[in-house]
């Protein structure tokens, strides 16, 4: 059975590897880009990529949010998970996950399970 795929979009190096580490070793596949640019490129090129959880505040024209509203757009059954630190935006597109950073072990799991969930794993 092939791996799930998980794109991070994420523009902080070190917490971008820290989720790359905690979503490979939930058994998940991992594409990463640092901005919603290359999230873009990624998502065009890998048609296998499922699962995309994103930052909020990155570099570039485009935020994490109106990258989800672009994936839910032009990727209707991609699950979504955004992440700030930041409250949560009004602006979020449906069936979007919101998870807080800092993550906790229990809130990380848990949006992990409900990607499983989503996914009927």
């Amino acid at each position: 059975m092939t791996k799930v795929v998980v794109l991070v979009v994420e523009d902080e190096p070190l917490i971008r590897l820290d989720l790359i580490d905690r979503i490979e070793d939930a058994g998940f596949e991992v594409e990463h880009a640092s901005d919603a640019a290359e999230a873009i490129v990624i998502l065009e090129r890998n048609h296998n990529i499922r699962v995309v959880f994103t930052d909020i505040q990155m570099p570039g024209t485009m935020d994490g949010v109106a990258l989800a509203h672009y994936v839910r757009d032009r990727w209707p059954p991609t699950i979504i998970v955004v992440c700030s630190a930041n409250p949560k935006p009004d602006s979020m597109p449906v069936r979007a996950t919101w998870l807080p950073k800092p993550f906790g072990a229990g809130s990380f799991a848990t949006a992990l399970a409900g990607i499983r969930e989503q996914l009927a794993l």
